[in-house]
């Protein structure tokens, strides 16, 4: 534990080393602080809390840093204190449908890299972890300029030795564990495998609600209290941050926005019901559409290259998916009353073509007076965002997190 450790276990030692322990929580929860800031959150006593810092600054566990010249203003540049970067990582996957995606953080809230990694839709999961095992290595002292094509971001090089614990998003519900689910059984067996490669415990939730987390952590929506996300890749699906928590639900399913009927005599869907968003919003079913409209495209790039060309067919599509998506949208803020909507996934790169007909139609289903209150943004985090997410779970870091369920480490699953 980082801490500038005591040579006896007296009460006095255990109240010193408690104060200790809270002012690093502080730090890991909200990054820099000042002392004023950190006086504030703790309730130590001046005196108390700045004995405290001179020791934990001295023992190399904080850092001291003031802001760069240009962002000073009149006066005595306020110094800030942050946990040290250099001791130690959170590490977040994302398992995809037919991607992997990982990220590392460092106790700095500073993102060292992330990487991913397509690949085809029927991998087992022995080797899905292999490929988390290849991204992760990719990172380990590896110049950002060396990363730089794979997709990883920042300037640190990443070290695994003082990992606590992985935080992994996957498809579907994440049901208590020994739930009897095979989706369940399988998710306990990843858990297992991840646990033996890394040596560490694993925590696991459904990747689209850990991408909502990640988005209202650090990014589009960051600024605000009560957050709808949707995502449109190989599946549709989101989370809800609801009062400024991220809700979850009862049984794990918050968020399937996915499955909400938009066409009762529509196409079948793997949940089980007919018509749902996902069976005409999701990547294959946005392809399909284009193909039996007269679009030729070989996958989804080549769709979003005819969009962003003015193919009318394309440009049609888009219309048709944004007024479901819209609707979906419009009943879900009715219900919950966001002030933010994010959309994310990779059908967002067909950017205004999308998100242009999404507003319209969810002005035209969305309470007139609610309307002026909500704000379309497109998510900022990109193929990271699950795996980010994964590592805000870890770490249990965020007021979001505060009326989630404790992640429970699966270690004995």
């Amino acid at each position: 534990m980082l801490s500038g450790m005591q040579s006896h276990d007296g009460p006095l030692t255990r109240l010193r080393q408690g104060h200790e322990q809270s002012v690093l929580d502080f730090l890991r929860k909200h990054g820099p602080l000042s002392r004023a800031e950190l006086g504030a959150h703790s309730g130590l006593s001046r005196t108390t809390l700045y004995d405290i810092v001179a020791a934990l600054v001295e023992s190399g566990a904080v850092i001291t840093s003031t802001p760069q010249l240009e962002a000073r203003k009149r006066g005595r540049p306020v110094e800030k204190l942050s946990l040290n970067p250099d001791a130690g990582e959170a590490i977040g996957i994302d398992f995809a449908r037919r991607a992997v995606h990982v990220a590392a953080v460092n106790l700095a809230h500073e993102v060292i890299g992330s990487a991913s990694k397509a690949h085809a839709p029927d991998l087992t999961w022995t080797e899905r972890a292999d490929i988390a095992e290849r991204l992760l290595a990719s990172l380990i002292d590896a110049p950002s300029a060396d990363r730089a094509g794979d997709g990883p971001e920042g300037n640190r090089s990443l070290q695994l030795g003082a990992l606590t614990a992985i935080g992994v998003g996957v498809v579907g519900p994440i049901a208590d564990p020994g739930s009897q689910d095979a989706h369940a059984r399988s998710v306990e067996g990843l858990s297992g495998l991840l646990r033996e490669r890394f040596g560490v415990p694993v925590v696991l939730d459904n990747n689209t609600r850990l991408a909502a987390l990640a988005e209202a952590v650090w990014g589009a929506a960051s600024d605000a209290a009560d957050v709808l996300y949707l995502r449109l890749s190989h599946g549709v699906g989101g989370g809800l941050v609801v009062g400024g928590a991220l809700h979850r639900g009862t049984y794990g399913m918050s968020g399937e926005f996915g499955h909400i009927t938009v066409d009762a005599g529509g196409e079948p869907c793997d949940c089980g019901g007919t018509g749902c968003l996902e069976t005409v919003a999701s990547l294959d079913a946005v392809l399909r559409g284009y193909r039996a409209a007269g679009g030729r495209a070989d996958d989804i790039a080549g769709f979003l290259s005819a969009a962003a060309s003015g193919d009318p067919v394309a440009l049609a599509v888009l219309e048709r998916i944004s007024a479901d998506v819209g609707s979906v949208l419009a009943a879900v803020c009715n219900a919950v009353g966001p002030a933010v909507v994010v959309i994310g996934g990779e059908l967002v790169e067909a950017g205004a073509a999308l998100l242009e007909p999404v507003e319209q139609a969810l002005r035209a289903h969305v309470m007139p007076m609610a309307w002026p209150r909500v704000n379309v943004r497109r998510a900022t985090l990109g193929e990271a965002g699950s795996a980010l997410g994964g590592i805000a779970l870890v770490l249990h870091e965020s007021p979001l997190l505060s009326r989630y369920p404790q992640p429970i480490p699966q270690e004995h699953a």
